[in-house]
């Protein structure tokens, strides 16, 4: 494959995904504007190392890896400051009991170290299979397993229901 055939799918890749990728960096930040500069800085850093994908189809969990990566990057840069975004404003406003277990998942996710919160999202919000989670966290899948069953059995104790 060529380096511009390569380069016209991975193109395609983030623009038919875009949606996704966005999402993915919001799961992390919690903050719209800084979500869009994530996504704009993985697909810059994507495109710089687009010779480094060897194979187009790992192209979803090379770029993955990198906006992770990135995602995590800026929260550590960042640890001080966040922004507060008007969807995490409403989380105080009176809410019903399905809005409240929504926000106790939530809380229990965001309280999670970035890695446990990574294995989470991308297999659950992202709905990657566990090879995929594996690839773009660079590990073991049988150790992606293992992970995974802890962070949930931790995530049950959490949110109140028990092992």
């Amino acid at each position: 494959m060529t380096k511009n055939e390569k380069f016209r799918r991975v193109e395609q890749f983030l623009i038919e995904n875009q949606n996704a990728h966005y999402r993915l960096a919001y799961s992390y930040v919690k903050n719209k504007e800084n979500a869009l500069d994530i996504v704009q800085d993985s697909i810059f850093k994507a495109l710089q190392s687009i010779d480094r994908l060897d194979e187009i189809k790992y192209l979803k969990t090379w770029f993955y890896r990198i906006l992770v990566n990135t995602s995590i990057d800026f929260i550590r840069k960042h640890q001080r400051v966040m922004v507060m975004d008007d969807e995490i404003l409403e989380g105080y406003l009176p809410q019903t009991e399905d809005e409240q277990a929504d926000m106790d998942l939530r809380d229990a996710v965001d309280a999670l170290t970035a890695h446990e919160k990574s294995l989470i999202i991308l297999r659950f919000f992202e709905d990657l299979k566990i090879d995929e989670v594996a690839a773009v966290l660079g590990e073991n899948v049988n150790t992606v397993k293992t992970k995974l069953y802890r962070t949930l059995k931790k995530l049950r104790v959490e949110i109140g229901e028990g092992i």
